[in-house]
């Protein structure tokens, strides 16, 4: 079933109120969620655990397909995603538009992957975007919507929204 307990009380204990109250504050004036955004919620899940470990505590996503459960637990992706978004430029961090071929394979050499896993991040980012400006739109029924439609691209049922 999950601990969400004790999800609860580790997020009370490692994220940083600062940065979340800011970005909460950022995406409330319709501000765009940036690059920026995405590595520093990438730094605090790496911090609480990993994607892997918080996936462990949370209730219902026992639907997640197997390959996946596997890649996500050995704690390889979101380091990865931090050294893509790293080797931006703080321009292209702030303005992901600008992010052409030549600039992917650019970012994918300085990072050490391939171009490939460039535009999946940049996927996954175009995801978070979107979900952050529908909670700026639509509050939390419109962001569970998102979530609803990310957890159903990741090969799950998705969680049961309506």
């Amino acid at each position: 079933m999950g601990d969400v307990l004790s999800l609860v009380e580790q997020v009370e204990q490692q994220v940083d109120k600062d940065k979340a109250a800011k970005l909460a504050e950022k995406v409330a004036k319709g501000k765009k969620f940036d690059l920026n955004d995405m590595r520093d919620q990438l730094e605090q899940m790496q911090n609480m655990g990993g994607i892997g470990g918080l996936m462990d505590k949370l209730p219902g996503l026992g639907n997640i397909p197997d390959h996946l459960k596997q890649q996500v637990s050995q704690g390889k992706e979101v380091p990865r995603m931090i050294a893509i978004i790293s080797s931006m430029t703080k321009k292209e961090r702030r303005n992901p538009n600008l992010l052409n071929g030549s600039r992917r394979a650019r970012i994918a050499k300085g990072s050490g992957v391939t171009p490939a896993d460039v535009n999946k991040l940049m996927k996954q980012y175009m995801q978070m975007e979107k979900m952050m400006s529908k909670m700026a739109g639509g509050g939390m029924k419109g962001m569970l919507r998102s979530m609803k439609g990310m957890m159903g691209a990741m090969g799950g049922r998705g969680m049961p929204f309506r």
